[in-house]
């Protein structure tokens, strides 16, 4: 990456109160100075510094957050990483590799944690026992929020101490649950503005506390319009000029099309996701069964791991279709391009959970629509805004396995409909989903809020 914000020199404010190594599993130093818990003095935007808080770092499967974070940094912005977790991953995108060395990998709980809860208590116990309320009250009800808010608020408050440190312009959270409940935070302790993206099942499984984390924002950036809807409908449409729809993006110069055109048996399928059951593919296990009775000569691919995995496999062998479908496991970025280039089709058969989780707009379709390639996807979230049914791919109810065959057989027949199709998803990919695009105007955002506060 090669990038200049990992030094720990710059940016330090003045202060009265040392602390000890904070960081648990980082080779990064923290021993520096703590001073009084005042936001930053604002900075130009060539100087803007920003916080990215998410749930777990390195996570092979959130490529939108690793992406977006180096775009922001070839524009000039300075990021920092706080993860609530560390992500222990066996297989990690190459590119995140410096990112994990210079992320704040905080403890639960440690000496200098306790530290900034006495430092709060003494010097703003207003604002601190006020933050913990307000937070305890909007997650009453939910146990899971309720165990997460409680479980990461000493190490938030320890790290709203190191964002003032750090000269932190601004926080960003990648997700409406936990993340966003620490951006809430930081700004009740700080004042530093916040602002957080919704995804898919952090905002549509549960809303506690919504519209709270909404209200202290200083923007909402939503991946859909669908997810807007949803947000507004939720808080109240007076916010409908905070909420804003930025989609996340990918690098259209690593999925583009292929040089070579692509033979024409057999005809090859492509699905990329987590195993688990909010991805589906269980059905396309069934509607690669029906294409085989069909007698569809086809190759389909099933890239990623998870906790599906072993259903899946006897699935597979109970259809007999163990030479046609093969599970390769997780793959990096380039790996997956690769795949995409060579294949017919990207088949994205998303179904709502029992529990509630639907995703918005899974990024493989961004990668496959830049790469050329059709989808076929489920008629779910927002992905029609994405996937326009007969321009740009195929749509189908989730979990109708009949209908995602039907679809597959007919681009499986139809070569010029593939071929028109995947010019119009690379288009629209260019147009709407490419990430240096939207981190611009993430950026752009960052600097006006800065100058504004």
């Amino acid at each position: 990456m090669g990038r200049a914000h990992a030094d720990a020199t710059k940016h330090r404010a003045p202060s009265s109160a040392a602390v000890g190594p904070a960081v648990s599993g980082s080779t990064r130093p923290e021993a520096r100075q703590l001073g009084h818990a005042t936001p930053a003095a604002p900075k130009p935007a060539q100087q803007l510094r920003v916080a990215y808080v998410m749930s777990r770092f390195p996570k092979l499967s959130e490529t939108f957050v690793l992406y977006e974070i180096l775009a922001l940094e070839r524009r000039g912005v300075a990021v920092e990483l706080y993860p609530l977790l560390r992500e222990q991953a066996r297989l990690v995108h190459p590119e995140a590799v410096a990112l994990v060395e210079r992320a704040r990998y905080l403890p639960f709980l440690s000496p200098p944690i306790v530290r900034s809860q006495i430092h709060f208590l003494r010097r703003q116990p207003r604002a601190y026992l006020g933050a913990l309320g307000d937070l305890l009250r909007g997650t009453w009800g939910s146990l899971n929020f309720l165990v997460g808010a409680v479980g990461i608020f000493p190490k938030v408050v320890h790290a709203a101490r190191l964002m003032v440190a750090d000269g932190v312009t601004h926080v960003h959270c990648h997700f409406a649950n936990h993340p966003a409940a620490a951006g809430f935070l930081v700004h009740r302790l700080t004042g530093i503005p916040y602002s957080f993206t919704a995804h898919g099942s952090d905002l549509h499984v549960d809303r506690h506390m919504l519209r709270e984390k909404v209200e202290e924002a200083e923007f909402v950036v939503a991946v859909s319009n669908y997810n807007r809807d949803l947000i507004l409908e939720e808080c109240g449409r007076r916010f409908a000029d905070k909420v804003i729809v930025l989609h996340c993006g990918v690098d259209t110069d690593v999925f583009r099309p292929g040089e070579a055109p692509r033979p024409e048996s057999p005809f090859r399928i492509l699905c990329v996701g987590t195993l688990h059951e909010v991805k589906g593919q269980a059905y396309l296990v069934e509607a690669c069964r029906l294409l085989a009775g069909k007698g569809v000569d086809f190759a389909c691919h099933l890239v990623g791991d998870g906790p599906d995995r072993p259903a899946l496999e006897r699935r597979i062998a109970e259809a007999g279709l163990g030479e046609r479908i093969a599970l390769t496991g997780s793959l990096t970025r380039e790996e997956v391009a690769a795949l995409l280039r060579k294949a017919d089709v990207l088949a994205a058969p998303s179904v709502p959970t029992r529990s509630g989780k639907r995703e918005g707009i899974p990024v493989v379709l961004m990668e496959a629509l830049g790469s050329g390639v059709p989808a076929v996807a489920s008629d779910l979230s927002g992905i029609p805004e994405l996937v326009q049914d007969g321009v740009t791919g195929l749509l189908v109810p989730p979990g109708n396995a009949e209908a995602l065959a039907s679809a597959l057989t007919r681009l499986a027949g139809d070569r010029e409909l593939r071929r028109r199709l995947g010019l119009a998803g690379r288009e629209k990919v260019l147009a709407e989903f490419d990430v240096e695009t939207n981190a611009a105007a993430l950026a752009g955002r960052f600097a006006a809020e800065a100058i504004a506060s």
